[in-house]
């Protein structure tokens, strides 16, 4: 599963660094997007044209940060379809606390309620990679961004233990690519 997610993180890369590399210029943009915003405010249609127009002269695609997470879909399913349905990952110990990778890592029940410690995990690191991957825009996207990894923690809940794990794990990645990225940028600034 560890492999698994290194050579899906390796194979998504070039995206993910297209990805870094459009939430960047987003970033760069959001100064004009503001006064866009002021100043078409009571002209919402107007204001679209004109936001769509500096996407266009900056060569930035909006939805460009969606883009690799879109396209890990297709594994994602496939992996949770192999979890439920593989009887080879059926009662397969990974370590520590995970017995099972095709049942909720429990580690504790309390008056009938299950405490799962990889959505946990999967959580904060959710929390943490969209800290330091998302352009900060302010408004209702900040707070939906912060409202999705909650939402992943009840989806996630339950879901088999590899699942999270693998989940985590690309959290993990994301977040060690995205530390690079900001090392050596900031490596390149100061040269």
């Amino acid at each position: 599963l560890v492999i698994f997610s290194l050579l899906s993180k390796a194979v998504f890369m070039p995206l993910t660094i297209k990805s870094t590399e459009s939430m960047k210029k987003m970033q760069q943009l959001t100064p004009k997007l503001n006064e866009l915003k002021v100043k078409y405010k009571d002209k919402p249609d107007q204001m679209q044209k004109e936001m769509m127009k500096l996407y266009r002269e900056n060569k930035v695609n909006p939805m460009g940060g969606c883009f690799p997470l879109l396209l890990q879909m297709p594994f994602f399913f496939a992996l949770y379809s192999a979890l439920i349905d593989s009887i080879d990952l059926w009662r397969a110990p990974f370590v520590l606390w995970m017995k099972d990778l095709s049942m909720p890592d429990t580690v504790l029940t309390i008056s009938g309620f299950d405490l799962n410690i990889l959505p946990i995990i999967m959580t904060a690191s959710t929390f943490l990679q969209q800290k330091l991957t998302t352009v900060d825009t302010g408004g209702q996207q900040k707070v939906m961004m912060m409202m999705m990894p909650l939402v992943f923690i009840f989806i996630f809940w339950s879901m088999p233990s590899g699942l999270v794990l693998y989940w985590a794990l690309q959290n993990i990645f994301q977040i060690a690519h995205q530390l690079f990225i900001n090392y050596r940028s900031k490596g390149k600034e100061a040269a």
